[in-house]
């Protein structure tokens, strides 16, 4: 994905031969549709868009795009690096679909998270000879993703590779430079991803699901890789993934922000506020999990001996996302989701109302981390985190579908809330 791929495919003969080239057997292609065409929290949305965006589908430009939910944003992953999905299975056949519309879809997709690290994961089953993009489209994206969108991505995952990819890669090696080439990763099996990314939040279709189960059943038994490895017993002082509630009953002093949320805020306060890119780095995954276990552990976290204000950043993002419950709640979805909806005039003293009908933990959980951003966004001209930058950031670690869902079409305005609540946060937490 950058200009360094360019390769003009219209005169290569071997573009011929690669449009020759098998991409699904006859029963692949016949696997039926997912049992539900959109997320529940797709469907709970009340067809609102981003905000930015006219609010009704039949005049969304990209509206015939997104329904199909071919590409999704999925939280973060196990460095702390936004999940960016492409789901070749949900494409149409190349009669119903604009190809140069998705492609400016996926651009205007990514163009929200290019400044931060991320992770592309594409999800190569389900491309077939009737939805198969030409070899003139990829040049034409070739051409779009410059450096740009190349720099920040860490890696790009290929779920279930066929012939016909590894086949377009080994072709195209010569083109690609070195320090892409090494970001490019084959998973064939959904269950080699969990070193990553946790898979549930994926929003996995379900014939890729059944197909990953179907590749398992044809091996003998001596080779069958690893399954994806159960959920852990929480530990007798688990802090992540446990309810803001019960980590309030266990708190000596009866404090309703949690230790790690104090913790990494106090650390961040006095040596991250003038961090340029402040919560738009990865962090080193072993480190992570090492001070995980130490909060799960009971045993005290001192990020000022550590001295990585990135691995205190992601420490801060891996809480939140982990929560059993968005901070923000799910019976605040979809009034958040609908939030644009609301007279510009009468916004504050909605959003004050929904903000105050949280349980007390989370209010006061909310009204300490939105102070904190607060500080961050002054410092803005130095560490280039605005409140729009900080809302794209934490607007998918504050709200998500019961279903782990985060559709394109409700990040917008789960992004916007975030960034009103941020502008505002003066007048709400009075």
């Amino acid at each position: 994905m950058s200009s360094e791929l360019l390769v003009e495919l219209g005169e290569d003969p071997t573009a011929a031969q690669l449009g020759q080239l098998k991409l699904a057997t006859i029963e692949d292609q016949q696997w039926p549709a997912d049992e539900s065409t959109l997320s529940k929290s797709e469907t709970d949305m009340s067809q609102r868009f981003d905000p930015g965006s006219p609010r009704s589908p039949g005049d969304d430009p990209f509206y015939d795009i997104s329904r199909h939910q071919i590409i999704e944003v999925a939280g973060d992953d196990n460095f702390g690096r936004k999940v960016i999905v492409f789901n070749a299975c949900r494409m149409p056949p190349n009669h119903q679909l604009n190809h140069h519309k998705l492609l400016m879809y996926l651009k205007g997709t990514l163009d929200q998270y290019v400044e931060s690290d991320y992770t592309l994961i594409y999800f190569h089953h389900g491309l077939t000879s009737e939805n198969k993009p030409s070899l003139s489209w990829l040049r034409d994206a070739y051409r779009e993703f410059d450096r740009k969108y190349k720099k920040n991505i860490k890696a790009l995952y290929i779920v279930h590779p066929t012939m016909f990819i590894k086949t377009l890669l080994i072709l195209f090696k010569p083109i690609i430079s070195f320090k892409f080439g090494r970001k490019i990763n084959y998973a064939s099996y959904l269950s080699e991803l969990e070193d990553v990314v946790k898979c549930e939040q994926l929003m996995i279709p379900d014939r890729v699901k059944e197909y990953d189960n179907k590749l398992r059943a044809s091996l003998k038994p001596t080779a069958q890789p690893p399954m994806s490895p159960p959920r852990s017993p929480p530990l007798p002082n688990q802090i992540f993934g446990v309810p803001l509630k019960v980590l309030r009953q266990r708190s000596p002093d009866d404090n309703a922000v949690p230790v790690v949320m104090r913790d990494t805020i106090n650390f961040l306060s006095e040596q991250g506020l003038e961090i340029e890119g402040i919560f738009r780095r990865s962090a080193n995954v072993t480190l992570v999990k090492e001070v995980q276990l130490k909060y799960n552990s009971g045993v005290a976290v001192n990020f000022t001996e550590m001295e990585d204000v990135h691995l205190a950043a992601v420490i801060l993002k891996t809480f939140l996302r982990e929560l059993p419950e968005p901070l923000m709640t799910y019976q605040l979805y979809n009034d958040i989701v609908n939030f644009t909806s609301e007279p510009s005039d009468s916004q504050v003293t909605v959003m004050k109302t929904l903000v105050e009908s949280l349980p007390e933990e989370n209010y006061l959980s909310l009204k300490y981390l939105i102070t904190f951003l607060a500080q961050v966004s002054a410092n803005s001209e130095v560490n280039k985190m605005t409140n729009s930058n900080l809302a794209v950031v934490f607007g998918p670690n504050l709200l998500w579908g019961r279903d782990n869902a985060m559709s394109l079409s409700a990040i917008g305005p789960i992004n916007n809330f975030t960034r009103t609540l941020l502008d505002q946060q003066h007048l709400i937490f009075t």
